[in-house]
This record gives C-alpha cells, sequence and structure tokens, in this order.
C-alpha cells in the first residue's frame, strides 16, 4: 500500500483552547489555509482520557465539553509539513498518524490489495449532496451493502475541508458541501468493485484506502488482534487501534453497548483511553442499513468506539472487549505507525512514522 498520504487525527474537548480561540477553530483554519485535500469536525459522545475523567452525554453536566476528532488527510510532504504546527497549537490531546491511499478521480484505477485482504475505506461527500433525489450517503451505504461489506457508518461532520477549501455548517444555509464521512469495511475485491461505482454515484468523489484486520463480525469472534512488537526495527514506537462498531439500541447487562464498553474500559484502568463517535445512517453484518425514524423506540443509529494505546495493552483488553460485544458488533484492529499523547508538560510517544510489516 502506498506511504504518499498522511491521515492525521487529533482527540480532544471541545472546549479546547488555542490561545484565545478554540482548538478546533485555529487547526481547521490551519487546514484551510494549506488546501488540505479533505478534513472533518465530529462531535463525540463519550470519552475518557489519561488523566481518568469521562465526558458523556448522559448528562448535561458530563457534556458541558464533549470529546471531537478532527482528522485530515493529504500527501505526506503536506501533512508533514503540518505536524509541527498542530502539535505547537496542542496543548491537550491525542495525536495519531497513519498511512492511506488518497483518490479524487479515476477510482476504477485505483491500486489496492490482492485478493480478500480487509480495508477501510473512508469515503467523504457533501451533507446536502444527493442522489436520486435523496442524501447521497444513502445510496452510498445500499452500495456497500448490496455488495457485502461487513459494515459503513455515516458521521456527521460539522466543519472541515473538501477538496482544499473551507466547508463550514451554518444554520441558514443550505450546507451542500460540508463533509460528511463514512468509513466502511469489507475486502479488497469488494472495494475493486465498489471504487467505480462510487465513480459513477458522486459528484467529485475523494476515498482513502487503509488496511484493516476484522476481529469480530455479528458478535463472533473471527481473530484476535495481531500480535505487534512495541517498536519497529529503527527503535520507533508502534500504536494499535482497535475500533468498535455497534448499535445504541443493542445493548450489555441493560446499557448500550458503548456505554458499558466505555466504562468498564474506564474502571478496568487498562487503556489511556477511549472515544465514542455516534452515526446517524450504517449498517454492520446482515443487518440493511438503517438510522433514525421519525417515530420510533429508542435510538437506532450505530456509534463507534475507538482505542488506541500500545500493542501490549490492547491485547490485555481485547478479552473485555470480546465480552461485551459477545452477540453484537463489529471489531477491527489497525496498526498506528505514530501517536503523540500532549497533557500540558508531558509528552508521550512521538510524530515519526514507524515501519512495520505484517
Amino acid at each position: 500500500m502506498s506511504d504518499a498520504y498522511l491521515k492525521l487525527t487529533a482527540f480532544f474537548g471541545e472546549r479546547e483552547r488555542a490561545g484565545s480561540r478554540f482548538l478546533a477553530e485555529e487547526m481547521l483554519d490551519l487546514y484551510a489555509e494549506h488546501k488540505v485535500a479533505s478534513s472533518v469536525l465530529l462531535r463525540g459522545i463519550a470519552s475518557f482520557g489519561p488523566r481518568h475523567i469521562i465526558r458523556s452525554d448522559e448528562s448535561l453536566t458530563l457534556s458541558e465539553d464533549p470529546p471531537v476528532a478532527v482528522a485530515a488527510v493529504d500527501t505526506a510532504a503536506t501533512m508533514g509539513g503540518l505536524i509541527n504546527d498542530v502539535v505547537s497549537i496542542t496543548t491537550h490531546g491525542l495525536i495519531t498518524l497513519e498511512r492511506a491511499q488518497l483518490h479524487t478521480t479515476e477510482l476504477s484505477a485505483a491500486p489496492l490489495p490482492a485478493g480478500d485482504d480487509p480495508v477501510k475505506l473512508t469515503i467523504y461527500v457533501g451533507r446536502r449532496r444527493r442522489i436520486n433525489g435523496a442524501a447521497a450517503f444513502y445510496a452510498v451505504c445500499d452500495l456497500l451493502h448490496g455488495l457485502g461489506f461487513a459494515g459503513a457508518t455515516v458521521y456527521l461532520g460539522v466543519d472541515g475541508t473538501a477538496h482544499g477549501r473551507r466547508r463550514r455548517a451554518h444554520f441558514f444555509s443550505s450546507n451542500i458541501d460540508v463533509p460528511i464521512m463514512i468509513i466502511a469495511i469489507g475486502t479488497a475485491v469488494q472495494a475493486q468493485r465498489a471504487l467505480p461505482e462510487l465513480e459513477a454515484l458522486m459528484y467529485q468523489p475523494l476515498v482513502t484506502v487503509e488496511r484493516v484486520q476484522v476481529c469480530k463480525r455479528d458478535g463472533q469472534l473471527l481473530a484476535r488482534p495481531p500480535a505487534l512488537p512495541a517498536i519497529d526495527a529503527h527503535g520507533r514506537q508502534l500504536r494499535q487501534k482497535l475500533t468498535i462498531h455497534t448499535d445504541e439500541a443493542t445493548r450489555h447487562d441493560g446499557l448500550p453497548i458503548h456505554r458499558a464498553l466505555v466504562r468498564q474500559l474506564w474502571e478496568s484502568e487498562t487503556v489511556s483511553g477511549a472515544t465514542v463517535l455516534r452515526g446517524i445512517w450504517g449498517f454492520h453484518g446482515d443487518h440493511k442499513p438503517h438510522g433514525d425514524k421519525f417515530i420510533q423506540y429508542g435510538r437506532q443509529v450505530p456509534v463507534t468506539t475507538i482505542v488506541v494505546d500500545t500493542p501490549e495493552v490492547i491485547a490485555q483488553c481485547f478479552d473485555l472487549i470480546d465480552d461485551v460485544t459477545g452477540r453484537h458488533g463489529l471489531v477491527t484492529s489497525e496498526m498506528v505507525p505514530a501517536l503523540l499523547l500532549l497533557d500540558g508538560d508531558v509528552r508521550q510517544g512521538a510524530t515519526d512514522l514507524a515501519d512495520y510489516q505484517y
């Protein structure tokens, strides 16, 4: 897989500041100034970090400073030139760097891994872009479901850049190109079939492709996360990410799975943090694409829990995650070649990219 593109993701509290401004605003101004190909700001619904303080939308008090995630992708040269600036304005937060392939045109010619190797597609589309009269993300999810993808989740962005231009949501605006991010898990063969159809469906398609391993599907254990070393051959640290896709309506011991998962991870004191994002539409397993309806009992939207830590810690916490997702959920594992944790004067990790083949 090509190393020509990098995805930088920053996790922090919405009220985190950079000088006199909010950090998210400062960061997205930076991306707009450098015409970053794609970036998106997502608001989370729950999290905790190294200080072990839980943020949650369960109560007004706990939701006063919700977690946010800002993901940006562009060439290695562009993102490499921005990393130090992003770090310099971030006082408290987690920054990860991952390799990806970025495709903006001629998706049908995109190089992909061979065979049934699992991959992650991240598809960016404008919020109000439409296909056959309906929101574009409906058509994208229907396409991916029809091709047998293991799952896809649609996340509503509130700010970002698309093809290098700032796209910010406003109350009295059509918000046509404010970014929506769709993350889909499938095989390389399925992705190869999907890309030309996405190209035909979408206006100015922008898609990234990353390597991933599927650990669980519909609650069934397929494989444990790969055992990665702590460092590569050059002494650079490796990190590992687990992503747990569930539905808000599915429960474990009477709680929505994501709430039970965050609570148990927090109580176990094994991982340094976790972040939960709520989707607006999607599917996993054989379930049809779905989301909230006008009249319903409870929320039906997909939710995603993200845990990033050392390979040793990921191995330790996987049994807990396996138990909570015993009957439901899609769980994936990815290598994270660089991670930097910032907490005031404390810095853990680095932005130097590790190199390890597995």
